[in-house]
């Protein structure tokens, strides 16, 4: 038994929630600095127009642009990560308790995701937060089940595997892409010509128009979808994005499946190693930490110079950089650096816990990692709220370092909250739900004993 685990053992009793006792509290920490990060990441999509970043993303004399830079080398991508390696883990410890107690995961953890996917429709098509995880997680969950039970180190390779397959299906998109521009400026030229355009040359032109539409809206298109997002009529702000999130949701779930799905693998194997429970030695954890922070560090930045002074100075210039190179070199370099900044950061977290260093912030992202899912939602309704023309319509009113003030207000009040929550609840309020749902019985809420 690790001092990372509690000294209770598990019961053999029939399928239930977790209690307190059988916490993993290394993972509720790690689950908790995870859920905070996302948010750096997610800000932006609520409450900036369209091509925000065009302004300043080559303009190293503006703020917002090494506001930009350190969040893009330190956390884009990284929390993310972090939080579908802990979902994976999440997949051993809720099917591997119930199997001990009885037969009942399969159809238990089925139905609990498929509550999860309901939640996150109603995340993304009623609270109109067109970033939604939740059902995605629903859904790649399913997938992820199906191998827990498969050796660690089969695992990793799986991650390496599903990593390139992944790098294949985004080369795959890019190209699609890149042949409907290319498609559309031989088009264009028949046009300056003066010639009627087929049937299959309109819907080329159609073709693009879509994509553009997407991907790469023009400055006329950003006007007037900031113009409905201020409006203060709800509807008409979710007019602006279900369409797009639906589409997300199932034209391009293939799309989205890989990534998320290699590293809930990775977060199962980093489990049955042992390694996000705190077991390895201090000297292991610094070793990953300088050989995550060593390699990951130069590569990134590497990426972030090459990809903002060259084709992603602005839409303009990538959509140049498209027209003349099949493939975007310095995203291959995405998915390693990835990994070696997000074991880095797991290990200095673990680190902290280990020699009880910042015990009591500790503590309190242990407890906002144990909310996870109602903190999540909750930074889905004070963004909107605050952003969105229903609400305070600030959208597209702020410059981009400023979010990170409410950024850094959310994170005091969810590390203030979720402590004293958890003194008197045994859940978070949409947790409880959640539990009651997936064993369709109302489950207790109020604690018993005191939390030790």
């Amino acid at each position: 038994m690790t001092p990372f685990l509690t000294t209770e053992p598990i019961a053999v009793a029939p399928a239930r929630p977790v209690s307190q006792t059988e916490r993993i509290r290394t993972i509720d920490m790690l689950r908790g600095v995870a859920l905070l990060g996302i948010l750096l990441m997610n800000i932006p999509f609520f409450s900036m127009a369209d091509r925000f970043s065009d302004a300043f993303r080559n303009d190293p004399t503006n703020v917002n642009f090494w506001v930009s830079a350190v969040i893009t080398v330190l956390f884009e991508g990284k929390m993310r990560a972090l939080f579908s390696m802990i979902f994976g883990v999440g997949i051993i410890l809720f099917v591997a308790r119930k199997e001990q107690a009885d037969r009942a995961a399969f159809g238990l953890f089925f139905r609990r995701m498929g509550w999860l996917v309901l939640f996150g429709l109603i995340d993304s098509h009623v609270l109109l937060w067109m970033g939604d995880i939740l059902y995605f997680y629903g859904i790649i969950g399913v997938i992820a089940f199906w191998f827990r039970k498969i050796k660690p180190g089969y695992l990793a390779l799986g991650v390496l595997l599903v990593a390139i397959f992944d790098n294949v299906m985004y080369v795959s998109f890019y190209q699609d892409m890149r042949d409907k521009r290319l498609a559309y400026l031989a088009v264009e030229k028949v046009q300056q010509q003066g010639q009627k355009l087929t049937p299959a040359q309109e819907q080329t032109v159609k073709d693009w128009q879509a994509v553009q539409e997407s991907f790469l809206p023009n400055k006329a298109e950003v006007a007037e979808h900031t113009r409905l997002m201020k409006s203060p009529n709800y509807f008409t702000v979710a007019s602006c994005h279900r369409k797009e999130v639906w589409d997300s949701q199932t034209k391009y779930l293939i799309y989205g499946i890989w990534d998320p799905l290699a590293l809930m693998l990775l977060g199962m194997a980093l489990y049955k190693w042992g390694f996000v429970t705190g077991q390895w030695t201090r000297r292991r954890y610094w070793q990953t930490m300088l050989v995550g922070y060593g390699l990951g560090l130069p590569l990134v930045v590497f990426s972030f110079y090459a990809s903002y002074s060259r084709h992603l100075a602005d839409t303009e210039a990538f959509v140049r950089y498209m027209e003349q190179h099949p493939v975007i070199w310095t995203a291959l370099i995405y998915p390693f650096q990835r990994i070696l900044l997000v074991m880095a950061h797991a290990s200095l977290v673990i680190l902290l816990i280990k020699s009880n260093a910042a015990k009591g912030l500790l503590n309190r992202l242990g407890a906002v990692g144990q909310m996870a899912f109602t903190n999540y939602v909750m930074h889905t309704v004070i963004c909107t709220l605050v952003f969105y023309g229903y609400g305070l319509n600030q959208y597209a009113e702020w410059q981009f370092y400023q979010l990170y003030f409410l950024v850094a207000a959310i994170w005091v009040l969810q590390l203030i909250v979720s402590p004293i929550w958890l003194r008197h609840f045994s859940f978070g309020p949409l947790e409880w739900v959640w539990r009651s749902l997936t064993y369709w019985q109302r489950q207790p809420m109020r604690r018993t004993v005191s939390p030790s």
